[in-house]
C-alpha cells in the first residue's frame, strides 16, 4: 500500500468507507438505545454483592474501536465526519423518542408505561451523553492522528490504547458529572467515572488484534495508507 497525504483521494474514491461510516453510526445508536436503559449485574449472590454497571458499556466502546479504524485507515477529516454523522444521528433519536413517549397513549393500549422506562430520556442526561460522546470522539480521532505522524505509522496497539485512554478520559470527565453531579454522592460519581473509564479502555485493550485485522484489511482493500499531514484539525468542519 502507499502511503499519502489525507486529501490525497476524495471519500467517493474509497471502496469502504461509507460501510464503516454507516456501521459506526449504527453501532453508536443501539449502544445508546438497547443497552443505555438496562442496568446489569454480574455476581449478585455473593456475599458482597455483584458488580453492577450498565449493559451499554459492553457495547459502546466498539464505537471507539471503530472510531481507531476510521482515523487510522482514512484519516481524521473523513472520522470527523462520522463524528457528526453520529453526533446528528444521536440528537435525532433523542427528539424521536421525545415526541412518540410525549404522544398520549390510544384506549386499550397498555404500553406506555414499558415504553417510557425504556424510551424516556432526562434532558440533562441526554445533554451530558451527546457533549461527552462529540469531545470524546474528536480528541480520540485527533490523539489518533498524531500519534500516527509521530510514530511514523509504526506501534498501532500504542495509538490505539493511547487515543482511547485520552479520549474516553475525555468522555467519562464531561459525561458523569454533568449528567450526575447533585444528584449521586461525589464520591460515587468520581468512583463510576474511574471504574467505567477502565472498563472501556479494558475493552479496547482486548479488542486489539481485532482492531489489526479490520485495519489491515481495509487497507489492503483501498490501497493506501493514509497520513494527516497538513491537516486542517479545526472539530467544525464537515468537509472530508
Amino acid at each position: 500500500m502507499t502511503p499519502a497525504p489525507a486529501d490525497a483521494r476524495s471519500v467517493s474514491g474509497f471502496r469502504f468507507y461509507d460501510f464503516a461510516m454507516a456501521a459506526f453510526v449504527a453501532i453508536l445508536l443501539l449502544s445508546n438505545v438497547v443497552g443505555a436503559g438496562k442496568v446489569a449485574t454480574i455476581g449478585g449472590e455473593g456475599p458482597l454483592g455483584g458488580f453492577v454497571f450498565g449493559a451499554g458499556i459492553l457495547f459502546f466502546p466498539i464505537s471507539y474501536v471503530l472510531g481507531d479504524v476510521l482515523t487510522e485507515v482514512y484519516g481524521f477529516a473523513r472520522a470527523r465526519r462520522c463524528v457528526w454523522a453520529g453526533f446528528a444521528a444521536v440528537l435525532f433519536m433523542a427528539l424521536m423518542s421525545a415526541v412518540v413517549v410525549a404522544l398520549p397513549p390510544a384506549p386499550g393500549w397498555e404500553g406506555q408505561r414499558a415504553y417510557e422506562a425504556v424510551f424516556g430520556q432526562v434532558p440533562r442526561i441526554v445533554f451530558a451523553s451527546v457533549a461527552a460522546f462529540w469531545v470524546g470522539e474528536l480528541v480520540n480521532a485527533y490523539v489518533m492522528a498524531k500519534m500516527k505522524l509521530l510514530t511514523e505509522g509504526r506501534m498501532l496497539w500504542a495509538r490505539t490504547i493511547g487515543s482511547t485512554i485520552v479520549g474516553e478520559g475525555a468522555d467519562s470527565l464531561i459525561f458523569y458529572p454533568a449528567a450526575f453531579l447533585g444528584v449521586w454522592p461525589t464520591s460515587q460519581v468520581l468512583t463510576v467515572m474511574a471504574t467505567n473509564w477502565a472498563l472501556k479502555v479494558g475493552w479496547e485493550v482486548v479488542l486489539t488484534p481485532v482492531t489489526y485485522a479490520v485495519v489491515n484489511r481495509l487497507k489492503r482493500a483501498e490501497g493506501v495508507d493514509v497520513f494527516d499531514r497538513g491537516t486542517d484539525f479545526s472539530p467544525f468542519r464537515l468537509k472530508a
